[in-house]
Parts: structure tokens; sequence; C-alpha cells
């Protein structure tokens, strides 16, 4: 029996838990209305070569997504969203700049921004915004002051050392999800502002380990798309890529769940995308959908209806406005060549974009190629047709592009899936999306869409004239092996020189 000490001391204790519970509660309460009516924060979740269609928003019956499924549950899902271009930093360059590749000084792999660079965090920050960047960086040292504070997850993620000849390197992380930092973000802001969070993760960028999702998909999960070979190496190397992506959709929902503690979650507008398709052999690298199509899911309680879809075309090019317009900055301040899908979140219904564009730069290897797409068609312009279309050196060094090697050796990789081995390539490429989602038969020579083709190309040569678009004057060396994916380090330096440095501009070479 406890004596009236002890009695006392239960009861001020018991007092004290019930007092300081309250004073959490009333915290969070008072937080949640003093955001109401301020400018709303947002948050940009960026996924690593993640493709458009694989997770249950989009369609697909196996990988596990409850998180982006609910984004989307409560939000407004895009059918028709584009990347401009398929590669990892300069995809961030072009988000962050409102730019397309070419005008940002950062168009090829592992470019940096330059420091003249003008980026929408900086103007959110002057605006007022706290803003803070979480994960992936891979956007080179001169803008790292636009953010307050950023929390980097290592670039041995997605940079393969360096090594010495004959070492096959190794792209493994301390973090391997480069999410691991993004609740840390969230707590760590300060309550009197609103914020901007650039939450960027590793995941699904290879290298690929066992154990990232517990408990694992399974080879019966895995959908093989027409263009791989269905063998048990290429099921495998996928079941891993799901694995990444459902570790990926854990971190999301301790997003919504931290910003709902926090009582902000109302006012606070939400962006999932990724920064280019799957990585795996005529995907990421590629301009066909499964390099620059992007999932594109917005959740913003106290502006957007939930359980919305929207026909309307966007480009990744049009964040950096919209996400200006939604904090009522003036887009006069960031001069670029996107337009605000803002008016969009508003009514579903209406339109944004006739067309989206993309480009296709140097990433491992040498490459150039244009493209202008619609919701229905696309047409792709190869620049370098006397290159195939190899993939990243990473999904080069992976099962999939193992095994197709094996099987194209012996003769027995059928013409869907020679893609990335043929020379010379058809100059231009049109597919009509909605007949041929699979990009597999080309139309461009049909008399049927000879109409087509011409409002196609006219629309690419008009805006090749409004963007200043160009054809490079010299070509960059390739960096790996287009077979083994192995590196060259005759060529190969990191950190990689800037534009400027290797070609004397960051403009036209």
């Amino acid at each position: 029996m406890l004596n009236n000490t002890g009695s006392c001391f239960s009861l001020t204790l018991c007092f004290s838990c019930v007092i300081g519970f309250l004073n959490v509660n009333h915290a969070i309460a008072d937080e949640a209305k003093n955001d109401v009516g301020k400018s709303p924060n947002i948050v940009l979740i960026i996924a690593d070569d993640m493709n458009w269609d694989d997770c249950g928003a989009y369609g697909h019956p196996a990988i596990r997504t409850p998180n982006i499924d609910r984004l989307a549950n409560e939000g407004l899902r895009f059918k028709h969203a584009w990347l401009t271009t398929n590669s990892c930093s300069p995809s961030r360059s072009s988000i962050l700049t409102g730019k397309y590749p070419h005008n940002t000084g950062a168009e090829q792999l592992h470019w940096p921004l330059p420091a003249e660079s003008t980026t929408f965090a900086q103007k959110l920050k002057l605006a007022g915004y706290y803003t803070a960047a979480a994960g992936k960086w891979h956007l080179g040292e001169n803008v790292r002051d636009h953010f307050d504070r950023i929390y980097e997850a290592s670039a041995a993620g997605f940079v393969l050392p360096s090594g010495k000849d004959g070492q096959s390197g190794k792209m493994v992380a301390a973090q391997p999800s480069g999410c691991e930092d993004w609740e840390n973000a969230l707590n760590d802001r300060p309550r009197d502002k609103p914020f901007f969070l650039w939450l960027a993760a590793l995941d699904p960028h290879r290298e690929y380990t066992p154990g990232s999702l517990d408990p694992p998909h399974r080879h019966s999960d895995v959908i093989v798309p027409r263009h791989l070979p269905d063998t048990p190496e290429v099921r495998e190397d996928l079941r891993l890529y799901y694995d990444e992506i459902g570790r990926l959709d854990l971190y999301v929902g301790k997003v919504i769940e931290k910003l709902e503690s926090q009582g902000v979650a109302d006012n606070t507008m939400i962006l999932f995308i990724s920064d280019n398709g799957r990585p795996f052999p005529r995907d990421k690298t590629s301009l066909y959908d499964g390099g620059i199509r992007t999932p594109w899911i917005v959740r913003w309680p106290a502006k957007v209806k939930a359980g919305q879809t929207t026909d309307a075309l966007v480009s990744a090019v049009d964040i950096a406005s919209t996400f200006l317009d939604v904090a009522s900055i003036s887009l006069d301040q960031l001069p670029g060549d996107g337009n605000s899908f803002a008016k969009v979140l508003q009514e579903s219904t209406l339109a944004h974009r006739k067309y989206a564009f993309a480009e296709d730069h140097w990433h491992d290897y040498e490459d150039h190629a244009r493209c202008v797409v619609t919701p229905q068609y696309k047409l792709i312009r190869n620049d370098y047709v006397d290159l195939p279309p190899t993939p990243s050196a990473d999904a080069g060094r992976g099962l999939t592009w193992q095994a197709m090697l094996k099987l194209e050796s012996a003769g027995k990789l059928p013409a869907a899936q020679r893609t990335c081995f043929i020379t010379p390539r058809a100059p231009w490429e049109l597919f009509d999306l909605q007949r041929d989602p699979g990009e597999l038969h080309n139309l461009f020579d049909d008399p049927a869409y000879q109409s087509v083709r011409t409002k196609l190309t006219d629309a690419l040569s008009r805006w090749t004239i409004e963007t200043d678009d160009y054809l490079p004057s010299k070509r960059t060396p390739d960096e790996f092996d287009r077979v083994t994916g192995e590196p060259d380090h005759s060529v190969r330096v990191r950190p990689r020189p800037s534009k400027k440095e290797m070609f004397g501009t960051n403009s036209r070479y």
C-alpha cells in the first residue's frame, strides 16, 4: 500500500502528464488555427527513377503503395504528366529553375547548376518561407543557399565510386532510402513561417539489394513490360525495384502523418512526382514514356477536392511557376519557360497545355534527341542516329540488361525488345499512345498519320525557336562501356566538371 507521500506523488505525476498532454494538443490546435488563412505550405516529394504507372494509384495491381494511393484518393491525380528530360540531375535542375534543360546550364548528368541560377526555392525564401531540402541533392554547390537547411543523403546512392581499374563499384548509400531525414526536416522547421520542403528519395534508384521491404514482393507480382524479356533474371530485377517503391511509400506515409500530427496538413500542398522513369533498358534515358512520363498527384485538403482526376496536360517545367503562384509571389520574379497550372487545382476539368516537350542529353553515354507529346501522340526526333539508345550504366550492370545481352548474342531477342541494339536509328518516331501505349510501332511514314506528323513537327520547330534550342557543336565522350556498363577511367572524373569548365560556356556550345 502507498503511503500518503507516495499517493500525492502519483497524483501529481498523473496531473502533470494530463497537463502536458493538453498543452501539446493545445499547441497543435493553435498551430492549425494559425495556419488557416496563411500562405500555404508546399511539399514536393520526388521519387528517384520511378515509372509513372508503377503504383496502385495509376493502376498497378501488385506494387504495394497505400500511402501514394492515399494521396490520390484525397487529392487530384493527373493522367497526362511529363518531365522535361529523362535523366536525374538535369530533371531536378529544370524543376527548380522552371527552365527547359538546355536553358539551365546543367542539361547533362552531374553538371551542377550555375551560380547565376534563379530558383523558385530562392524566391520562396526571400518571400518569408522557410525552405529545406532532405534526401538526394544532386544539384551542385552553387544554389545551396537557396535553402535554409539541407539534409543531404550520401551521393553513394546514385554516383558510382571512382575506384580503380578492374574494380566493380557499387552505389550503396549509408541511408539507402534517402528518405530517412524527411521527418527531421518537418520537426526542425520554425513554427512561425510557412515552409517549402524539397523531399527527394533515393528509392527506387539502383543498386538493388534484398531486404528493402518486409515482406518483399514476389516474382508472381511482377508485370514484365513488352519491351523487356520475361526471364527469371528480369523478374528478380523488377521485384527488387518494386520493393524500393514500397519502401519509398512508407516514408510518404510518415510525411502525411507528421503533417497531420503538427496540425498543418489541411493548408499544405503536397505534389508527388518522379524525376525520370524506370531504370531499365528502353526506359530511363529514353524519350519513351518509360523515360519521361511521371506520376503527378496533388493533395491539398484546403483547396483541392478529394478523389479527382484530370485530363489536363502538364509538364515539369510548370512546377516552379505554380508554386510561386499558389504562394502569391509574382511570376515575373522567375523568368522561365513554364506556366502555372494552379487553376487546374481549383477546377480539374480545365485544360492547361496543348503540348509537352522533352529533351535527351548525355547520361553516362552521349545522345541527343527531342520530343513533343500530347495526350494521344508523341513525336521523337533522334539527332545522333549513329548511336544506339544504350541504357544508363547502372541499368547496364543490372540483371535485365545482362539477360538481354545473352539473348541478343543467341539471336533470341524479339524485335520489340531490340531497340537498344539498333543502329542506325530512325531519325523520326511517331506513336499513337492510345492505340500503342508500349510505343512499339513507328507511324512516322504511315500516310494515315500525315496530318498528325505535320502538326507535331511544326510544334517542335516552333518550340525550338522560342526556347533557343540548339544542336551541340561537340560531342561528349562516353564514360562507360556500352555493353558491360563498366567505367572508362581514362575519361571519367568525379566530381564531374561543370558545363562551363568543359565547354567554356553555360549556353550554346
